[in-house]
């Protein structure tokens, strides 16, 4: 049975990713414009106070992994107030080496290894789609031990580095989901996955995507009658199950047509269209240019 939270990461094509360990001791306060882009943070040491924007204040202490998915412009200081410190992220993201906010000597009052990911796919909103803005997991062993591998490989730049940090952005990510309470996601596929009923018909649709579903073969895989599994399905992942069908068909159909190595035809066949001029209606609805100009524009 196919897995629906792997193939979204997959479809992500996550690259590579960058850490640095980043410090601070005494009154400080540094202010981050919008990046945009995933981020992370694993506190080693110490705690310090991060408030995105449009967000309450979080106390990061040590253990805690955070998330932010599109990373919004924020503020991140120790817990007396300082004048902040304004920094462009995309500058900070070339910096190699410990970063240091506030006194410049002596032993640091916290210490934690922050970083971002990179990310082939030229639609990494699928990652938005599937989190809340801010992921904060505390004291999990695994992240740690991800953030850390990730910051060993970005520092040491050793033959496989590349290889190797592109398969742990994937495991920090799985990892990531699978700690973000279903509670605090958004209505989507974590939403669904976390309910078990739903769950075995998601399964089903991601593992035959060229199937032709209907409401009701969808309801009896869930065991639950056509008018339940579809007023659920809506309020747990936040669109109707047809209109879920599609969104993800579209997501596969652009990759395949990224790899330009399949005529339009063929992808059109396999996610679940029999005629081309169907498929072809439908992707140009839905993204908004023909398969065929999406192709060439990859």
């Amino acid at each position: 049975m196919s897995d629906p939270l792997s193939e979204m990461v997959r479809l992500l094509h996550p690259s590579a990713a960058f850490a640095n360990i980043i410090s601070g001791k005494g009154n400080w306060a540094v202010r981050y414009s919008e990046y945009g882009l995933p981020s992370f943070c694993i506190m080693l040491d110490g705690s310090c106070l991060l408030t995105p924007d449009e967000h309450e204040p979080i106390t990061v202490s040590e253990g805690d992994f955070i998330l932010l998915p599109t990373t919004p412009a924020f503020t991140l200081s120790s817990f007396v107030p300082a004048l902040p410190v304004h920094l462009d992220p995309n500058a900070m993201s070339k910096v190699r080496g410990e970063i240091r906010y506030g006194e410049r000597k002596g032993r640091a009052d916290m210490r934690s290894l922050g970083g971002s990911f990179l990310f082939d796919s030229t639609d990494p909103s699928l990652l938005v789609s599937l989190l809340p803005k801010v992921v904060h997991v505390r004291d999990s062993v695994r992240l740690s031990q991800l953030v850390q591998m990730v910051g060993e490989e970005s520092a040491g730049q050793k033959p496989g580095s590349e290889f190797i940090l592109a398969r742990l952005v994937e495991l920090l990510l799985v990892e990531a989901m699978r700690s973000a309470a279903a509670e605090s996601a958004p209505p989507g596929l974590l939403r669904g996955l976390a309910d078990d009923r739903l769950a075995r018909a998601l399964k089903h649709m991601h593992a035959r995507i060229d199937h032709t579903w209907t409401i009701d073969q969808l309801a009896k895989i869930a065991a639950l009658s056509r008018s339940v599994f579809f007023d659920r399905f809506t309020r747990m992942v936040g669109v109707a199950p047809m209109e879920y069908l599609l969104a993800w068909r579209m997501e596969i159909a652009k990759d395949l047509l990224r790899d330009n190595n399949l005529a339009v035809s063929e992808v059109a066949e396999r996610v679940g269209y029999g005629s081309t001029s169907a498929f072809s209606v439908a992707f140009s609805r839905h993204v908004g240019q023909p398969p065929s100009h999406y192709a060439r524009s990859q």
